[in-house]
């Protein structure tokens, strides 16, 4: 058995095919059933199934794809590793973050790290939490700045910063000039939304569940950016419940205003998720630091 073989393996089950499989590692489909014998040799059962013409993982296959998935992974760590040693590779570091971590909190962070470790590149993946976590459970990325929850077992978490979560509307608004409204207020407005698996709008929906309000409140629309929400709330077009570190800059030239509203404070914890690995890349130990030392 070789690393190759694991890693068609990993490309079968990952494309669905042999014949997909073949197509992106650029060789042969006989090619690639020999390579699956040759494991099925080693393990003495058959990897791979048949069923009604289509190729479905084995138990036995079930059981080997994540140690697979691990051994290539250690095995192109410990690559880069002696690379670095010898000062053959840069360091390159996969960052991924959700949508309004990465257009409003990374730059600045990334910014400050870059200076600190200017050797240290960068490969950047934006998206919302949920492909975040999974492009990290996949190791596609090194670590993930996300926001809403994370409940995978086999995930490091810890909180590296917090953000309040405000009421904005057009700057000429009818409660522009108010104090504060009452949450029963709320449903007078059309409300602006995130998409339904953003972790802004999970956490936004469990708040006003709990006030009891929720299923009173329009929908004027689901929007899939801060920014396209920002220009909908500034078009009158309703209201939105929006991170306070995106709209900034628009509380500052006017054209949002924010709306207080009574007994109502609404936060959401931002996190930093890795996965758990024997062996740490020398350059994301330098970030995971540099996030901790910046939330002190």
């Amino acid at each position: 058995m070789n690393i190759e073989s694991l890693k068609m393996f990993c490309s079968v089950v990952d494309e669905g095919s042999i014949s997909k499989a073949a197509r992106l590692r650029f060789v042969s489909q006989p090619a690639v059933t020999r390579q699956i014998h040759q494991l099925e040799e080693v393990y003495g059962m058959l990897l791979f199934e048949r069923v009604d013409g289509k190729l479905i993982l084995s138990e036995a296959g079930k059981t080997l794809y994540p140690f697979a998935k691990e051994i290539i992974e250690y095995m192109k760590r410990s690559i880069e590793a002696i690379d670095e040693l010898r000062g053959t590779q840069d360091t390159i570091l996969r960052v991924g973050a959700s949508l309004t971590i990465g257009e409003y909190l990374l730059p600045g962070l990334l910014g400050g790290f870059s200076k600190r470790y200017p050797d240290i590149k960068f490969s950047l993946t934006i998206g919302n939490t949920p492909t975040i976590l999974s492009k990290l459970d996949n190791n596609d990325i090194d670590v993930a700045l996300v926001e809403g929850a994370v409940k995978k077992e086999n995930f490091i978490v810890e909180k590296f910063a917090e953000d309040e979560l405000i009421l904005v509307a057009p700057f000429h608004h009818q409660w522009k000039d108010r104090e504060k409204i009452q949450i029963t207020e709320l449903p007078e407005e059309k409300m602006i939304w995130r998409e339904s698996d953003s972790g802004t709008r999970l956490i936004v929906e469990e708040a006003l569940k709990e006030k009891g309000i929720l299923d009173q409140i329009e929908s004027a629309m689901e929007l899939g950016s801060m920014q396209s929400i920002k220009s909908a709330v500034e078009a009158d077009l309703g209201v939105s419940l929006l991170p306070k570190l995106t709209v900034v800059k628009e509380l500052k030239y006017g054209t949002l205003c924010e709306i207080k509203i009574a007994d109502f404070h609404l936060t959401r914890d931002l996190w930093m998720v890795q996965k758990v690995h024997r062996f740490q890349k020398t350059g994301l130990r330098h970030f995971i630091d540099f996030i901790r030392r910046n939330e002190e």
